[in-house]
């Protein structure tokens, strides 16, 4: 009787011990399944390898990627200080340096395999470089934020503030490219615009995106201007153009952004990017109200997300990519303003996770600016102010996120 008291006892003992364990095990494959991943990464601190020429970069303020995987990068030879220019003084001070070309082309290995750009016949070149994009025909977009000769300002102004509002300043225009550097075609004129609602010029545009499947040119117009527009991207001629929410834009000047305050009606200066998706949506950077933009290719406004309200500044939203999977399922979000890239759930607008940290090694940023991914998934970026640099991040597939700041993303030995 007792015998068979204790083997029911120990039947009951093993049911409730196995019972434990499945239910452990289901909340594990709970776990697992509700574990989030994303795109991981690691930098590559040899990539690019030196320049040429004793040349340095200045304030780099656009990088692109063409068919080929090459990496395009544009910079503001005019910011560097006159210390790093003894290379070009008469007579020479010393052996360094002097400004790299503004447009220079690197391949996967960093090799710089091209480099040029300035002034020539036919055209009006930037007095500040800003943006550029190789469209699905390989030609080079170039846009500028150059402010010229201003009252209390002095000569050529090369920053990255916003525009004060009516003033027409000096790069109003795009310009269009062969790889060479061939001189295509020229939209605007400087010194020329009206305002957001002059369908002629631009005023200080910061970056394009051309649409492969209609050949139309979006416009991110930009530091002066507070808009979208579009142009045929071959003949120039203009096709519409709109403000925040899909509004007629305005110049009115909204003030100091106030992250607690009522979402602001236009955008302010820099309207910094517009990237369109495969699924034909348009996403706007607009920066300094930090919140990214969703539109369709008319202007009809879709939605919006804010990426960390709180910073002041010079604002968080300032480019993005999107990964290289047909859904694209990730987008990749400069933030300049607390150096970091975000990895953002491009359906719900979620940031997922971000890596990088403030710093001039590699792996960190001063100030991240631009970005772009390749068709192996890898990244790069761009650094203005005293960033003044091209990084390259290199894709190692998709991974649990296991915290929301990865901090440098070293790679690992």
């Amino acid at each position: 009787m007792r015998r068979n008291l204790y083997i029911g006892l120990g039947f009951v003992a093993t049911l409730a011990a196995l019972g434990v364990a499945s239910s452990l095990l289901d909340k594990k494959a709970v776990v697992h399944a509700d574990t989030k991943m994303a795109p991981r990464f690691e930098v590559d601190p040899l990539w690019p390898k030196p320049l040429p020429n004793h040349w340095l970069l200045g304030q780099t303020v656009g990088v692109a990627v063409d068919a080929k995987d090459n990496v395009w990068i544009i910079h503001h030879a005019g910011t560097l200080e006159a210390n790093e220019l003894h290379a070009t003084t008469n007579p020479k001070i010393a052996m360094c340096c002097a400004p790299a070309p503004s447009v220079l082309e690197f391949d996967q290995q960093g090799n710089l395999l091209k480099s040029w750009g300035g002034k020539g016949q036919g055209y009006d070149w930037p007095e500040a470089n800003h943006g550029i994009t190789i469209d699905y025909k390989g030609n080079v977009w170039i846009g500028g934020n150059g402010r010229g000769a201003a009252p209390g300002r002095g000569p050529a102004v090369t920053d990255e503030s916003a525009a004060a509002p009516f003033a027409s300043y000096a790069d109003n225009q795009l310009l269009k490219f062969t790889q060479d550097g061939k001189f295509i075609m020229q939209i605007g004129k400087p010194k020329s615009s009206k305002g957001s609602n002059d369908t002629e010029n631009l005023r200080l545009p910061a970056k394009t995106f051309v649409d492969p499947k209609t050949n139309e040119l979006y416009v991110a117009d930009g530091y002066g201007n507070h808009r979208v527009i579009v142009y045929d991207a071959d003949s120039g001629q203009y096709k519409r153009h709109w403000g925040a929410y899909g509004k007629k834009p305005d110049d009115a000047d909204l003030g100091k952004y106030d992250p607690n305050g009522a979402p602001p009606p236009q955008f302010r200066n820099p309207v910094h990017c517009a990237e369109l998706s495969n699924d034909n949506l348009l996403y706007v950077c607009d920066r300094v109200n930090d919140r990214i933009q969703v539109f369709h290719p008319d202007g009809t406004f879709v939605k919006e997300v804010f990426i960390e309200k709180q910073t002041m500044g010079a604002g968080t939203v300032w480019d993005i990519a999107f990964s290289k999977d047909k859904e694209q399922k990730y987008m990749f979000l400069a933030d300049g303003e607390n150096d970091r890239v975000h990895i953002i759930d491009r359906q719900s607008l979620e940031v997922i996770t971000s890596f990088g940290e403030g710093g001039r090694q590699p792996g960190e940023f001063y100030a991240v600016h631009s970005i772009a991914t390749d068709s192996k998934g890898n990244l790069y970026t761009t650094e203005t102010f005293k960033g003044q640099r091209l990084q390259k991040f290199v894709y190692k597939g998709l991974a649990p996120v296991t915290t929301k700041d990865q901090g440098v993303v070293w790679p690992k030995r």
